[in-house]
């Protein structure tokens, strides 16, 4: 056997992605749950009549997890059978053989792959929402301190009328609650397949049963309950629709674009020095410019979201792949598409959570690059404290204009500052306003209601508190120093 320095291993086990998360996708957590599943059928199956002894219940109980030896029984077995639950059954009844001739019972190989599967995938959101909800309130808590700062607004990659940064943070928040809202749904919308039979007809059931509809439908609702599940797929073919992975997919694509979009941002703000993420003293940033503080974190966000806001469509395509009532070239891609969604969700969060727990801001640096563009900002505001002096508007736009055609030829052909309020003070002209004018270059005056609209954003009773209170406890924890979410393996 090969040592772990041989073997290739995902990044996503190796680099990026929580131990719990791990675990739950890990071949222990998805064997155990089968057999959790197979224990809750027949605890089903006896409560409504079938004769299943009490010693094949207790031996069902006393051996949910999996030992390496029963590992490989399985594995011996599936090479022999080519079918990976028939292998587990007759591990399963090794360790139970009391129960050997009851387990699966009435069930197709979907009860428990399928059952499984919505079991992992709704646990997996589970894990993923206390997380999402906690980087929210790190950047309300940071777009809450910068409310107030102004800073240069960007439209078209130009620069435009300045809002605050606390603003630019709340833009990325205002998206991130919709992705909340979208694990949230996607969560809730997941249904328990149940026990459905080969085609979904329930006609294995039924004959157990023998033709008593009542206790079948039982049946199905005993083992959802048991599952966890409210909810029980009224319809369903061999397997629940895949239309229910392309919705749960959808939620995690979306959510990998917020998270390019916002490290797209943080990029360009650490490129012009405004803002930068967190960097650790004894970081290195390039292996050859050893003054660099390159955005790394960022640009692994981008990354990582880049190959999660693509999965969707593999979701997609095999749900549209799908003839009549199965076809098992699903299998195989989902195997891969459900653990590697949550996977790449969970590593995008320990980022996002590192990443807003240490924002740097350079009030300086903004004030610098704001000011560089404020005099040409502020001449509308000049043009109209000039008209209320009198002064036609005619005339005052084309003295500003002239001058700003002047100032801006300094600027771009002969690279020094912006000159247009010295030249504005030595013309007569505009005697009438100087007295105004550090009124008028105020940044503060050209924000508008960004800082109003971050504190009724961000503050109490606010849509972010109100979107978060489900999360109340997982928040304080992580506020508390209880939970090392977002601290990163490299």
């Amino acid at each position: 056997m090969a040592n772990n320095h041989e073997r290739w291993e995902s990044p996503l086990s190796g680099r990026y992605a929580s131990p719990e998360m791990l675990n739950l996708f890990s071949p222990q957590i998805r064997s155990t749950t089968w057999r959790k599943l197979w224990l809750w059928l027949a605890e089903s199956e006896k409560e409504l009549g079938i004769d299943i002894s009490d010693e094949a219940i207790a031996q069902m109980k006393a051996h949910l997890t999996l030992t390496d030896e029963d590992f490989k029984v399985a594995a011996v077995e599936e090479k022999k059978r080519r079918h990976d639950v028939m292998a587990h059954v007759h591990a399963y009844g090794q360790n139970a053989p009391a129960a050997a001739g009851i387990i699966h019972l009435g069930a197709t190989s979907a009860y428990v792959a399928d059952n499984a599967d919505l079991i992992l995938m709704r646990d997996a959101l589970d894990m993923l929402l206390p997380k999402l909800a906690i980087a929210i309130k790190k950047l309300s808590t940071f777009a809450h301190e910068y409310k107030d700062l102004p800073c240069l607004a960007y439209t078209h990659g130009q620069a435009a009328q300045p809002h605050t940064v606390g603003k630019r943070a709340a833009l990325w928040i205002k998206d991130l609650l919709r992705d909340l809202r979208n694990f949230e749904r996607a969560m809730n919308d997941i249904e328990f397949r149940g026990v459905k039979g080969t085609t979904g007809t329930q006609a294995s059931f039924l004959a157990i049963f023998h033709g008593d509809h009542a206790k079948v439908e039982i049946l199905d609702e005993l083992v959802a309950q048991r599952a966890g599940f409210q909810n029980v797929c009224d319809i369903s073919s061999q397997t629940y629709s895949r239309k229910v992975d392309v919705d749960v997919m959808n939620a995690y694509s979306s959510f990998g674009a917020t998270c390019q979009r916002i490290g797209g941002d943080i990029r360009h703000l650490a490129s012009i020095k405004e803002i930068e993420e967190p960097f650790e003293s004894s970081q290195i940033g390039s292996s050859a410019m050893a003054y660099k503080r390159n955005p790394m974190r960022s640009e692994r966000m981008c990354s990582l979201g880049r190959a999660l806001s693509n999965l969707n469509q593999d979701a997609t395509q095999t749900y549209a792949a799908q003839w009549f009532e199965r076809t098992l070239d699903d299998s195989s891609i989902r195997r891969l598409y459900i653990p590697h969604s949550a996977l790449l969700a969970d590593s995008l969060l320990i980022l996002l959570n590192n990443i807003s727990s240490g924002l740097v801001v350079y009030p300086a640096v903004i004030a610098r690059r704001l000011a560089s563009e404020l005099p040409f900002m502020a001449t509308e505001n000049i043009i109209f404290a000039l008209v209320a002096k009198g002064v036609s508007r005619q005339e005052a736009h084309e003295k500003i204009r002239v001058h700003s055609q002047a100032a801006g030829a300094v600027v771009k052909q002969e690279g020094k500052d912006n000159d247009l309020i010295e030249r504005i003070r030595g013309d007569a002209f505009f005697e009438p306003v100087l007295g105004q004018l550090p009124r008028l270059l105020d940044p503060r005056t050209f924000v508008g209601r960004a800082p109003e609209q971050v504190e009724k954003f961000t503050g109490g009773g606010g849509v972010v508190e109100k979107a978060l209170e489900p999360y109340r406890e997982a928040i304080g924890r992580s506020e508390r120093g209880e939970d090392k979410g977002g601290e990163l393996h490299v």
